[in-house]
């Protein structure tokens, strides 16, 4: 049973990077993978966001190069593919604290940098690179970027890879690699089907690792929604949750349009934000993810496009302005907050055309989903009740089969005389 980091056998400068990023014992899907990765087993893990994933497949990854260290200066031996540039960028961070006390190398590769720079790097001894498969490809094909060296494969957030339409480039780069000696396959989807509709031959006979987090994990997120009478009603009851009750708050909007409109509003009202959405230029995106980081602003309107693959610390609020489309991507936005072991709130406004969304949502997370009130701004309206149409539907078609079989009777009948 793995209860601490020391358990895992890694060598002593992981260990101290480890303490020194305030990791306290491993996750459940770290527990899982690590060891399976370092008994050189492919891995293909399902752990939803904000359960420690990187760490799971980059602990790994230093101590197989530490382990096996290379003999002269060279390509790279790890290939971390991901996405977005932003996950990208966030997994190269974490992967150099982790490897604070070696000596390894480690480089993004991904667009909006300029070709001289990458060139340069690509110049250079790389044990680990993180890139995007896209800018990779370039690379590749320029005969700039040489995968024969790869031995280990990593494919982080597969599913999303698929869902933004990488997978014939994955199955590309994974013949370019086709020396590599493991892959690791990492999906955030809790249904774990990340690897469906990349080629078979990309894992053999992984080990499967379901982190989903335990009940206790999910507890840290206290959930509830407000009903919202109107439009008007509903940003009022936003402003006094983000000026009165949260630290931190990401909330979500399902268009861009609903994001400039309530950013009107909120400078309208004099409260700072920041916000990112689809098709955004790469510099203003990244200006304002830092600017909410660093905590000159602390709130940040998001789209569901936008928001995949970010991960900052310490968010206190998710805040659902707009509720989603489907049960999974309201899973999916909740885990951007009671990252790494700590607490968060993620509160719904919902409108009366919300209601059956919330209902499926927490049928959907086997959970209750509490109505709160705030003092002075309660609905006016009754809880809308929407009757199931099921029934009806089943009756309707049973209907339907009887009157068919009559006429079949009818028919034959005919026939026979």
């Amino acid at each position: 049973m793995i209860k601490s980091f020391a358990d895992l056998e890694l060598d002593p400068n992981l260990i101290e990077a480890i303490e020194e990023m305030g990791f306290e014992r491993p996750t459940q899907v770290q527990a899982e993978a690590i060891p399976q990765a370092l008994d050189g087993k492919d891995v293909f893990a399902s752990a939803p966001t904000g359960t420690g994933k990187t760490a799971a497949f980059v602990i790994p990854a230093l101590q197989y190069l530490q382990d096996f260290p290379r003999k002269k200066a060279g390509p790279a031996r790890v290939l971390i593919l991901t996405p977005t540039r932003e996950l990208a960028l966030q997994i190269t961070e974490q992967a150099k604290a982790l490897a604070k006390y070696t000596r390894m190398n480690i480089f993004s590769i991904t667009g909006g940098v300029q070709y001289q720079e990458h060139a340069d790097v690509l110049a250079t001894t790389q044990d680990i690179v993180v890139a995007t498969p896209g800018r990779l490809l370039e690379y590749i094909d320029a005969e700039r970027f040489d995968c024969r060296a790869i031995e280990w494969l990593i494919l982080d957030e597969a599913d999303r890879m698929l869902d933004m339409g990488f997978g014939p480039v994955v199955d590309r780069l994974s013949a370019e690699c086709r020396w590599r000696k493991q892959t690791l396959l990492f999906s955030a989807t809790l249904e774990g089907k990340g690897v469906d509709g990349f080629t078979a031959d990309l894992l053999n006979e992984p080990a499967i690792v379901n982190a989903e987090p335990p009940r206790r994990e999910r507890k840290k997120i206290t959930q509830w929604y407000h009903r919202a009478d109107d439009m008007t009603h509903k940003l009022d009851l936003l402003k006094n949750i983000l000026t009165e009750q949260s630290e931190r708050a990401i909330v979500f909007l399902k268009t861009r349009e609903r994001l400039a409109e309530l950013r009107t509003e909120l400078e309208r009202a004099q409260i700072p934000c920041v916000w990112i959405q689809g098709e955004m230029p790469q510099d203003r995106r990244n200006n304002a993810i830092a600017r909410f980081r660093d905590g000159s602003v602390n709130i940040l309107l998001a789209t569901d496009v936008a928001a995949r693959g970010i991960d900052i610390p310490d968010v206190s609020h998710v805040i659902n302005f707009d509720m989603p489309r489907t049960a999974d991507v309201y899973l999916h936005r909740i885990g951007r907050t009671a990252r790494a072991g700590k607490k968060g709130n993620a509160i719904s406004l919902v409108e009366a055309h919300d209601q059956p969304m919330i209902e499926r949502v927490a049928r959907y997370i086997k959970e209750e989903i509490k109505e709160r009130y705030i003092e002075g701004m309660r609905p006016k309206h009754k809880k809308p009740v929407f009757k199931k149409k099921k029934p009806a539907t089943v009756k309707k078609k049973k209907d339907t089969a009887k009157k068919k079989d009559t006429t079949k009777k009818k028919t034959s009948a005919k026939k026979s005389k």
